[in-house]
């Protein structure tokens, strides 16, 4: 087990009712999921996301926490939240890092693996 690990989990969803198609407005909500899976307490303290959409239009964000949050994770506690984001096109991925300080005063980074954010498949 590596000393200092965050483990990244994310679901995404589309919000059909606060997307407009016609004006190229797709707002998609993601959950994510933060564990601790070292054996060292530390904070998330900023995030950097990589937002791609289907035309290769990149938006780069940084800030300091997660939704006004810079949480302290103990090995094995995990922090969750949900936040959003808009896209000109019916799909497209993020991607991104999380700037953690461990309790030792290591500093680290917690990649978060590329997903994708897409309408939802219909049959007809």
């Amino acid at each position: 087990m590596a000393a200092y690990e965050f483990t990244v989990t994310v679901r995404t969803q589309y919000l059909p009712e606060q997307s407009d198609p016609s004006r190229s407005n797709y707002v998609f909500t993601y959950s994510i999921t933060i564990k601790n899976t070292g054996s060292v307490g530390a904070q998330l303290i900023s995030r950097h996301w990589v937002i791609t959409d289907a035309n290769n239009h990149v938006d780069e964000v940084r800030g300091l926490g997660v939704v006004g949050h810079q949480p302290l994770l103990q090995p094995g506690e995990q922090f969750e939240y949900t936040s959003g984001t808009q896209l000109a096109t019916a799909q497209g991925s993020m991607t991104g890092e999380y700037f953690c300080v461990a309790e030792d005063g290591h500093q680290f980074e917690t990649r978060i693996p590329e997903f994708v954010l897409s309408l939802p498949r219909t049959l007809h």
